[in-house]
C-alpha cells in the first residue's frame, strides 16, 4: 500500500472530524426539535437579526420586558443557534474535504465523486434548514431535513472508510450471499427513519401511550387520507408548531411507526442470525453482535419513549442510535462486498 501523503493524512483527519461533527449536528438538531425550539429563531441565518446568540437573548428579554409575550422564550434561541453554528462548521469541513480530495484525485482509489456529492448535499441541507424556519416547521421539510442529516452522516462514515482503505482484509466468502437481506434491512431502516421523522414533525410521538401498538380500539381511529398529506395541509395556525393534524391522523402515523419497528426488528434479527450461521471469521460474528446490540438498544429506547412520555434525553438518544444503526448496516454491506479470501477462513476478516 502506498504511503499516505501529507494531504492524504489531513484528508483522513478531516473525515474523522466531520463524522464526529455530523454526529453532534444530528444530536443538536434532535434536541432543538424535541425541545420545541425549532422556531426559537424565526429568521435565518441570524436570530432576531443577530448572529451572536447572546445578543439575540438580550434582544428577546428586552422586548418581552416592554411587551410581555411578544417574542418566544429567550432560552429557545440557544439550541437553534448552537445547531446552526455546528452545521455551518460541518459545511466548511466538507468543503475542505472536497478540496483535499481534488488535490489527491490522481492517487489510487481516491474518492472524488462522493466528496463533491457531499458538498451538494450539505448545501441543500442548509437550504432545508432555512426552509424549516421560514416555512414554520412544515412537516415534509422537517422530515427531509432529518433525512438529509442522516444521509450526510452515513455518507461521511462511508467516505472515512474509503479514505482509510477499510476493510483491508479478504472477505469471508460465505457472507457475500447475505447482501440481499442486508440491503432489505437497510431499506427497512431508511423507511423507519422516515416514519420516525414524520412522527416527530407531526407531533405524533404521544398519540399512542400504550404497548404494543396503541390504546384499545386503535383500528377504528386510523385515517390514512389525512395522515400522509405531504403538502397543502389545511389549517388556520400561523405555523406548524405542535402539529395541525387531528388525533386520528396522528394515531395513524404513530401506529405505522410501530409496525415499521416490527419490520426492522424481524429483518435485522434475521440478518444477525444468518451472519452467525454463515460467518467463519471473528470480524463478521462480532459485527452481528454489534447489530444486535444496536437493535436492542433502539427498541429499549423506543419503549422508554412510550412508557415515560418521550423524555428529552431518551428521545434524543433514540434519534442518535437510529443513525448509528443505519451507518452500521452501510458499513456491513461495504465489508461483504470486498474480495473473497481463499485461504484459512478463520484468518480472513480477523483483522481490520
Amino acid at each position: 500500500m502506498d504511503t499516505p501523503t501529507t494531504s492524504q493524512r489531513w484528508l483522513r483527519v478531516f473525515c474523522v472530524f466531520a463524522v464526529l461533527l455530523a454526529a453532534g449536528v444530528i444530536t443538536l438538531g434532535a434536541w432543538t426539535r424535541l425541545a420545541d425550539a425549532g422556531l426559537g429563531c424565526p429568521d435565518w441565518p441570524g436570530c432576531y437579526g443577530h448572529l451572536d446568540v447572546r445578543k439575540a437573548i438580550d434582544h428577546v428579554n428586552a422586548t418581552n420586558e416592554t411587551d410581555p409575550g411578544a417574542l418566544r422564550e429567550a432560552h429557545k434561541t440557544v439550541p437553534e443557534m448552537v445547531h446552526r453554528y455546528f452545521a455551518s462548521t460541518l459545511g466548511l469541513t466538507i468543503i475542505i474535504i472536497a478540496v483535499l480530495s481534488f488535490i489527491n484525485r490522481k492517487r489510487e482509489k481516491q474518492p472524488l465523486k462522493l466528496p463533491l456529492f457531499l458538498v451538494a448535499l450539505v448545501t441543500f441541507q442548509g437550504i432545508l434548514g432555512m426552509w424549516t424556519v421560514t416555512m414554520g416547521l412544515q412537516p415534509t421539510i422537517v422530515m427531509l431535513h432529518l433525512l438529509g442529516g442522516f444521509t450526510t452522516f452515513t455518507l461521511l462514515v462511508l467516505l472515512t472508510a474509503r479514505v482509510f482503505r477499510w476493510p483491508s482484509f479478504l472477505n469471508d466468502c460465505d457472507v457475500r450471499m447475505l447482501k440481499p437481506i442486508a440491503s432489505l434491512s437497510l431499506a427497512a431502516v431508511i423507511l423507519q427513519i422516515a416514519l420516525g421523522g414524520w412522527t416527530a414533525s407531526n407531533y405524533a410521538a404521544v398519540a399512542c401511550t400504550e404497548l404494543p401498538i396503541c390504546e384499545e380500539g386503535w383500528q377504528d381511529r386510523l385515517d390514512f387520507d389525512e395522515a400522509f398529506i405531504f403538502w397543502g395541509h389545511e389549517h388556520d395556525k400561523p405555523d406548524y408548531e405542535f402539529g395541525v393534524l387531528d388525533n386520528e391522523a396522528r394515531t395513524t402515523i404513530h401506529v405505522m411507526h410501530r409496525f415499521g419497528a416490527l419490520l426492522v426488528t424481524l429483518l435485522v434479527l434475521a440478518l444477525v442470525a444468518k451472519i452467525l450461521l454463515r460467518a467463519r471469521s471473528k470480524f463478521f460474528r462480532n459485527f452481528a453482535f454489534i447489530l444486535f446490540g444496536l437493535l436492542s438498544l433502539q427498541l429499549a429506547l423506543g419503549i422508554s419513549n412510550v412508557v415515560f412520555a418521550v423524555p428529552l434525553d431518551v428521545a434524543v438518544a433514540h434519534n442518535f442510535v437510529a443513525v448509528i444503526l443505519l451507518a452500521a448496516l452501510v458499513l456491513f454491506i461495504r465489508a461483504i462486498n470486498v474480495k473473497c479470501g481463499t485461504g484459512n477462513p478463520r484468518r480472513n476478516g480477523d483483522c481490520s
